[in-house]
């Protein structure tokens, strides 16, 4: 039985994310309802930017979050202005690292959280990753450019110095394609 939403209410709205209560339904009127809060936010992108040595461009970031250092690919929201994801993956790794790539690949798209959101996650490899110039992080990001051999990276994984949920995700769809 499909659940009907019988009300819904914006209750906080910021820059990333917007917080509703919807009020839901299953199946017929006599039903109870129950609430479920839902975080709207944008689609996002994560790129594994690989240069022609066949290094990883990682970047560190502080996150509030965890309160500490995440080794992390680039990544970023979609923005109004990005024609599609692949452009929104090539701007986010631009800013991020100062690097640019021949080609951006699609790995795998997923749901962040479809338990409380219903955006997406869009992963891409961005195939000859180069360093064309400095990085430009916004203003709210403190962000250091760090490179990895691709053999490497399976042990960071494993060594849990990468646990950024999206992250570990993307680059599982990269050591497939590799065969890694």
């Amino acid at each position: 039985m499909r659940w009907r939403t019988t009300e819904s209410k914006l209750l906080v709205r910021t820059p990333v994310f917007s917080l509703r209560q919807d009020r839901k339904r299953r199946g017929s009127e006599s039903a109870s309802s129950h609430d479920f809060y839902v975080l709207d936010a944008v689609d996002w992108v994560n790129v594994v930017p690989v240069t022609e040595s066949g290094d990883v461009v990682f970047i560190e970031l502080y996150r509030h979050g965890i309160e500490a250092w995440s080794l992390e690919i680039p990544g970023g929201m979609i923005d109004p202005e990005d024609s599609d994801p692949a452009a929104a993956a090539a701007r986010e790794m631009r800013e991020e690292t100062g690097y640019e790539a021949d080609r951006f690949v699609p790995l795998g798209v997923v749901h962040p959280n479809p338990a409380i959101q219903g955006n997406r996650c869009h992963t891409f490899l961005a195939e000859n990753a180069r360093l064309v110039g400095e990085p430009r992080p916004d203003e709210t990001e403190d962000i250091r450019v760090a490179l990895h051999p691709r053999l490497e990276v399976p042990r960071l994984l494993r060594e849990g110095k990468i646990t950024h949920a999206l992250v570990v995700s993307g680059l599982y769809w990269y050591l497939q394609r590799e065969g890694t």
